[in-house]
């Protein structure tokens, strides 16, 4: 699949209010076309250079765009992360066994909302992943196609910048999808085999945009053989399995 349409898709299964996001992969093209298709006699021509211009400085502002959005949802996905143990307490000590308030249905109606959340709390930061990695190698393919319909060699330099940029700092939403996993195993441990298990109501749409991004992030990385100095980091992430043990909960009837 072309990046440009894998792209389109990413999108459209991203949560609605994350897909303005995403890189102006489309109108970057068009600029690249633009700039490319100038007789060479134009190629220092005030109309060549006005495109070239608009081109670094959408790109630009598309990495501003990134690194704004990746560091607000970052800082509430800490926020989260940390209000967490605090809630699953709260529950424990008020309708536990040994709570203030023993209560065996309460305690299991406000699990539930708990799992829930953490369910879709971990697919949001998965999407997060998914969202820098897929705006970083569409911004590697942006200057690729540059360089070689230019003759420009801008691809080495710029891609060394987008290294240090917020938005492709990924080790802390990682570190918070693993311990996000460890919570989920040591609070809601695995069910037994002869246990019937339904999906958690209302985290369906995640679990469905979770895994289609899972999968975009394989996809990427099978689409080169080599390392290079653009190549993606090394994907640490949960399998299926793990993913859809998160999707699921034990039905008590």
């Amino acid at each position: 699949m072309k990046f440009g349409k894998r792209l389109k898709q990413q999108i459209e299964e991203s949560l609605p209010e994350w897909r303005d996001k995403y890189l102006s992969y489309k109108k970057l093209k068009k600029l690249v076309k633009l700039i490319s298709s100038a007789p060479a006699t134009l190629n220092k021509s005030l109309h060549y250079g006005k495109a070239e211009a608009e081109f670094m400085y959408l790109l630009n502002a598309e990495i501003d765009k990134f690194n704004a959005f990746f560091m607000e949802q970052e800082e509430d996905f800490v926020i989260r992360h940390k209000e967490l143990p605090q809630r699953i307490e709260k529950v424990m000590d008020r309708w536990g066994s040994s709570g203030t308030q023993p209560s065996e249905t309460e305690y299991k109606e406000q699990m539930a909302k708990i799992r829930k959340d953490i369910v879709n709390f971990h697919g949001e930061m998965v999407l997060l992943i998914n969202y820098s990695n897929i705006n970083y190698t569409g911004v590697a393919k942006i200057l690729k196609k540059y360089d070689k319909r230019t003759g420009g060699v801008v691809r080495l330099a710029f891609i060394q910048k987008v290294l240090q940029q917020p938005f492709f700092t990924t080790e802390l939403i990682s570190k918070l999808v693993k311990e996000c996993e460890t919570t989920m195993e040591s609070v809601f441990p695995p069910s037994k085999a002869n246990t019937r298990l339904t999906p958690i109501p209302g985290v369906e749409g995640i679990f469905r945009n979770t895994v289609a991004a899972l999968l975009t992030m394989q996809e990427i990385r099978r689409g080169s053989s080599t390392y290079s100095h653009f190549s993606l980091p090394p994907l640490n992430m949960p399998d299926f399995h793990l993913i859809h043990s998160f999707h699921l909960l034990d039905d008590m009837d």
